[in-house]
């Protein structure tokens, strides 16, 4: 089994198999979580960063059949966990937690620097040195979304509910409170730079997918941002390299511009909301000259 599930899955699945397989209790329950990042999903099985592999105490030839599916993968030198079920089922949920985690501390990292004028990228990069920090992860934005890390946090805080060590996963609600209070301090931010009135203006947003190289808009900051933005009266404009089609299926009342350039004709406002390269790459334009002011003359040069 791969998947992302509560600690205590595997117990209820072997049983379930011993059941009603028709092997009865010969079969075997073997846990490998994935970790796979959403658009880098065959390089990361290819080309894991660790192997986890979960089985109970009586388990006879299931390891060395996982060993033989990851032969070339173990042979290569990439670190081999073999663990219990338990350990194996809370792997991936406890890594999700965690990436989860140092987004938000960066984001309220964020916010504190926002307001005693400090350079959050700067701190960011003095903290990224230390190695037991390191710097990925630790990019303020609007946070995180897709169909992982907001499902995974939550899940993980229900079950240690379940388990009654709710009190030791408190953390993770205030990481999910940070998260969505980014997406409020965007429309703020918008709202500020459009002197206080959404009502009537007109918004470009450039990113509707959840993170750039994707078309998934699951818990997209984006989209979130842009709907609230079309609540508050603004006429909201969103472009997309991938994600239009599932973005007008989910959000109908949003205008959509597959041309970037095209987009923001005639906008009070562009926010740039998904890190797509194709937007940080296209060129501002050029302002044009400032008319001279009234009374004034000019002359021609020689």
């Amino acid at each position: 089994m791969k998947s992302t599930v509560p600690v205590g899955t595997a117990p209820r699945v072997r049983d379930l198999l011993h059941g009603f397989a028709p092997a009865g209790d010969r079969v075997e329950v073997a846990w490998n979580p994935e970790f796979l990042r959403e658009s880098f999903a065959i390089d990361d099985t290819l080309r894991p960063d660790r192997l986890v592999l979960g089985f109970d105490a009586e388990h006879s030839w299931a390891e060395a059949v996982l060993r033989q599916c990851f032969d070339k993968i173990i042979a290569s030198g990439t670190p081999t966990i073999v663990t219990d079920w338990a350990t194996a089922e809370l792997a991936k949920a406890s890594a999700n937690a965690f990436l989860a985690t140092k987004i938000s501390f960066i984001n309220a990292i964020a916010e504190l620097c926002e307001a005693s004028g400090a350079d959050v990228g700067q701190l960011a990069d003095i903290l990224g040195h230390d190695a037991r920090i390191g710097r990925r992860g630790m990019r303020p934005g609007l946070g995180f979304g897709g169909g992982c890390l907001p499902k995974d946090i939550r899940g993980f805080m229900a079950r240690a509910g379940e388990l009654g060590v709710g009190q030791a996963l408190t953390i993770l609600r205030e990481v999910d409170t940070i998260n969505n209070r980014r997406r409020e301090r965007m429309v703020d931010l918008a709202r500020e730079q459009l002197d206080g009135n959404l009502a009537g203006k007109r918004i470009t947003i450039w990113g509707a997918a959840f993170k750039p190289d994707t078309d998934d808009i699951r818990e997209s900051p984006a989209l979130a941002v842009a709907q609230k933005l079309h609540e508050l009266g603004a006429t909201v404009t969103v472009t997309d390299p991938q994600a239009l089609d599932n973005a007008r299926k989910a959000h109908p009342d949003l205008d959509y511009v597959d041309d970037p350039i095209a987009a923001v004709q005639d906008a009070d406002l562009l926010l740039h909301l998904t890190e797509w390269p194709q937007f940080s790459q296209i060129d501002r334009p050029a302002s044009p000259p400032a008319p001279p002011p009234r009374g004034s003359s000019t002359a021609a040069a020689p």
